[in-house]
């Protein structure tokens, strides 16, 4: 169905290919998922499938991509579009039409495909992305998970040969990323579509892929071939490869269920351990904290108040997206915002930067009234890195948005280029952000948010696009900022970093927060929540393998 005929793209004013000998072929109605590093040529070897790469994105291509027999060199997007289906890491640079319904049969119209099939096309497709309360939505008013569903579903409608997905579950929640994965494994078994997929959170992924087809560093042949083994090599692998590696499992496990059939001897191991408690963040402050975030209770003990929120009430239009709200966060301390999409976690932090206007209740930010403060004088008490990394991107080049950061923030220069270079490693001064990838240009404006040193970080799916090492490196610096003082809230999706790095988590649900505490009570009793170490070694409370490692070290075993 794909045949890739010694490929290689080389774009203007770089010296080296992105992406260089690829010479395979992916047959009709398998799973094909391609995984690498942020930064190895992922986005760009789905391009070539659906034509964007060079059509739209320049460059050169050498060899020949050929899709259902027709070549993508001579074939510009439009002329594939009724054999390949497309969705990029940006949902909102996809959609062309205003409303849930319009976009679900934009793609179709375009095809003239007749209007009673148009119909009953969208109503499959509504009822099976559990997108039909939202068909007469606006998309602008729709969460970025909400988005997402819809820019699959308008692929989906067509009844493409062929599906490139890039990044398809990387702002869902668990239950919606599996409901979608599940439909995507339909259309393979029952239709014989081709679906040719990359995906940075391969623990939601892997165990549905047919082959694996991975790029190990940027301008090395990649590889196709079994999950299993692949993993084994793979410089990137999620939390249950991790277990299995440092078991000595062999095979691989790729599921919950395989590893929990092979983990009886280690969990016997980890007995007569203790799973170490997420440390209560510091109450007294550090001599360096901005006395602006302490505040003093009735009976006069000091208290580390960042944010404090009573009894809110958020309308966006018609919808009440946020109602009896409570929330208090310490400096120091992280908190985890997880749930649905639509649940109102992104509507939380918009509000906790000002840029919604509570309808009822209060919310305090050091001390200020976020939507009655001025940006200049909010800049000193939090900051927001927002799902979409372009809305904070302007400059042409990435030492520009630095400079302008390190300014804006009256940060000695050379502070915000630093942050980047320690997040972000490799990436030229020239560069310009839209030649970055997704994850890539979220570190980019994390490290002009942090170039400030707001006492209260607000992130909206931090890990967006981030492979496994970014986001150790988040963590890393993340887990800094917190032993300095800085309050962290953080909205995601990822399990695993909520397990990794929150004090607390928070679950939102219909606008209101359902179940609050320490991430270990919250997430090890949920089946949507829990990562996949507590998966596996359940009844135990373990939550990470970096957790495992240490305490198989400690007893003097092999890690």
């Amino acid at each position: 169905m794909i045949r890739f005929e010694d490929v290689s793209v080389t774009y203007e004013g770089v010296a080296e290919p992105t992406v260089r000998g690829v010479d395979l072929a992916i047959p009709e109605g398998e799973l094909v998922l391609l995984v690498g590093p942020s930064g190895v040529g992922k986005s760009t070897l789905l391009g070539t499938v659906s034509g964007l790469v060079p059509h739209f994105t320049g460059g050169t291509l050498r060899g020949r991509v050929t899709v259902a027999g027709r070549d993508t060199r001579t074939h510009k997007p439009r002329e594939l579009a009724d054999v390949v289906g497309t969705v990029g890491q940006d949902p909102l640079s996809h959609f062309v039409t205003d409303t849930v319904e319009d976009e679900l049969a934009y793609g179709m119209e375009s095809l003239g495909l007749a209007p009673d099939v148009m119909r009953r096309r969208v109503e499959e497709t509504l009822d099976l992305l559990g997108l039909a309360d939202l068909r007469d939505r606006p998309i602008a008013t729709l969460s970025g998970g909400q988005q997402q569903r819809v820019a699959i579903g308008s692929v989906l409608t067509p009844h493409p040969q062929v599906l490139v997905l890039d990044e398809p579950t990387s702002a869902l929640d668990p239950a919606a990323a599996e409901e979608v994965l599940a439909v995507l494994q339909r259309l393979v078994h029952d239709l014989g579509t081709t679906v040719l997929m990359a995906e940075h959170r391969l623990e939601r992924v892997v165990q549905y892929a047919d082959q694996v087809l991975l790029l190990a560093a940027p301008g090395q042949a990649p590889v196709l071939g079994d999950p299993a083994q692949l993993m084994a090599l793979s410089p990137v692998f999620p939390p249950v490869v991790g277990l299995g590696r440092l078991a000595g499992w062999s095979p691989l496990p790729l599921t919950v269920r395989d590893a929990r059939r092979k983990a009886g001897p280690l969990r016997e191991r980890l007995a007569a351990e203790t799973p170490p408690v997420s440390p209560a963040p510091p109450v007294e402050a550090p001599a360096t904290r901005r006395p602006s975030l302490r505040r003093r209770t009735k009976s006069g003990v000091p208290e580390e108040a960042a944010a404090s929120v009573t009894a809110l009430a958020v309308r966006r239009g018609r919808v009440e997206a946020l109602r009896r709200v409570d929330l208090t966060v310490r400096a120091g301390e992280t908190v985890a915002l997880m749930g649905r999409n639509g649940a109102g976690k992104s509507t939380l932090l918009t509000t906790l930067v000002g840029l919604l206007e509570p309808s009822a209740g209060s919310v305090r930010v050091g001390g200020a009234v976020p939507h009655r403060t001025g940006p200049r004088e909010l800049i000193r008490h939090v900051g927001l890195v927002p799902q979409e990394p372009r809305d904070l991107l302007y400059a042409d080049t990435v030492a520009a948005e630095c400079t302008a950061a390190d300014h804006d923030a009256a940060a000695a220069p050379g502070t915000c280029r630093a942050l980047v270079t320690e997040l972000l490693p490799g990436i030229a001064d020239d560069t310009h952000p839209r030649d970055l990838s997704e994850g890539q240009r979220l570190t980019l404006a994390l490290a002009i948010v942090l170039t400030a040193r707001p006492p209260l970080l607000l992130l909206d799916e931090p890990t967006r696009g981030l492979d496994y090492a970014a986001k150790a490196r988040l963590v890393t610096h993340l887990r800094g900022l917190a032993a300095e003082g800085h309050a962290i809230v953080l909205a995601t999706h990822d399990v695993e970093l909520a397990a990794e790095l929150a004090h607390r988590v928070a679950i939102l649900a219909d606008g209101e927060i359902v179940a609050d505490g320490p991430t270990a009570q919250i997430v090890v009793s949920s089946p949507s929540f829990a990562p996949q170490t507590t998966k596996i070694l359940a009844p135990q409370q373990w939550l990470t393998v970096t957790e495992v490692r240490d305490a198989l070290r400690g007893e003097g075993g092999t890690a």
